[in-house]
């Protein structure tokens, strides 16, 4: 896949970086001719505001998978996540009320427990129904909805539906690693000889080879945590500012005014809000907000599509995807998602 090859990357993010720079440092009009000084102020408003709330989580994110790679050994995982696939996707879906990341933070994290030893599907299922599941979005989502506390549940009901019924398609199709560079080495379940083999092949990660468990004092574990955790914040924060760069140029140039004119179609409303909260990218910590506004133009359904979708599968949550899983499964979850959610809110609008 070589158009999401680094280089290409650091070029374009160094580019457009620079233009960024220099546009604040001037304060006046882009110098692209296809954007006015209000759209150029907009993008350079929402680039910043996706930065700077994404960042924390990722810090977050990338700190916690650290301190999973020093402290917590691959005994420890395989001991605690159950075996059987029906409790092993209950357990990945219920997983984000103790740890509750956003979609943002939650790449580092689940790529670091398969490969110490976590079933690939429990933490697929982990990835999807995390950034939903948890106290957090759920307070924020009964705030937003504060009318109508049943979106707050059927948010919470749908997503963990979703992420478990994606989570047992996976257990059964799913044959090779979904990790990038591991694919022909290592099966869906992992073994406690993966990141063994992971020296042998990932050689497009250099971070991966010093990441044996450290055995020593405190402060070199802790040390050893530090490292990691800057390790895959760079990794990740390349693909975090490039997807942001394109979510704040496409809401920068798209009319909203769009979705108004398919409110009225049944089938219509659900792909646009989806197709909605794809191109914004908002964190699911404040998109029930976002969601809350458009409360006078969609009726309940799409607006609980817009709430589920979005945190599972968005423009810069693919990027960082991309970044640690193979094209083939993270084209799988979008479509999956994209249908589940889909007929899911249908069904539940019923009661909404």
């Amino acid at each position: 896949m070589p158009i999401f090859r680094f280089r290409y990357i650091s070029f374009l993010l160094a580019l457009g970086c620079a233009g960024i720079i220099i546009a604040i440092a001037l304060n006046r009009p882009s110098p692209f001719a296809f954007l006015d000084y209000s759209h150029a102020q907009s993008f350079k408003i929402t680039f910043l505001s996706i930065i700077l709330e994404a960042i924390p989580f990722i810090l977050l994110g990338v700190l916690f998978s650290g301190l999973l790679q020093v402290f917590v050994t691959d005994e420890m995982i395989r001991r605690f996540t159950p075996k059987n696939p029906i409790a092993g996707v209950l357990f990945g879906g219920l997983l984000g009320l103790a740890f509750p990341l956003c979609e943002c933070g939650m790449i580092p994290v689940v790529r670091r427990l398969i490969r110490k030893g976590m079933p690939a599907y429990i933490g697929i299922v982990y990835l999807l129904a995390g950034p939903v599941v948890n106290p957090i979005v759920f307070t924020a989502t009964f705030a937003a909805f504060r009318s109508a506390p049943e979106m707050a549940y059927a948010r919470l009901i749908l997503a963990f539906a979703v992420a478990v019924i994606i989570g047992l398609i996976m257990h059964m199709f799913m044959r090779k690693s979904p990790l990038r560079g591991e694919a022909d080495s290592q099966p869906a379940v992992h073994s406690n000889q993966e990141d063994h083999h992971a020296h042998k092949h990932d050689h497009s990660h250099s971070h991966e080879h010093h990441h044996a468990e450290p055995r020593g004092s405190l402060g070199s574990r802790f040390s050893a945590m530090l490292g990691h955790a800057s390790d895959e914040f760079f990794e990740m924060g390349k693909y975090l500012i490039f997807g942001a760069m394109l979510t704040a140029a496409i809401q920068t140039t798209m009319d909203r005014s769009v979705l108004a004119t398919v409110a009225d179609q049944p089938l219509l409303s659900y792909m646009a809000m989806m197709a909605f909260a794809f191109i914004l990218s908002i964190c699911s910590t404040s998109d029930a907000f976002i969601a809350a506004s458009f409360g006078n133009v969609f009726t309940g359904g799409p607006l609980l599509a817009f709430l589920v979708f979005g945190p599972m599968i968005d423009f810069k949550n693919m990027l960082m995807l991309l970044s640690a899983f193979r094209l083939k499964i993270v084209l799988a979850l979008a479509l999956l998602c994209f249908i589940l959610v889909g007929l899911g809110s249908w069904i539940m609008e019923v009661w909404l």
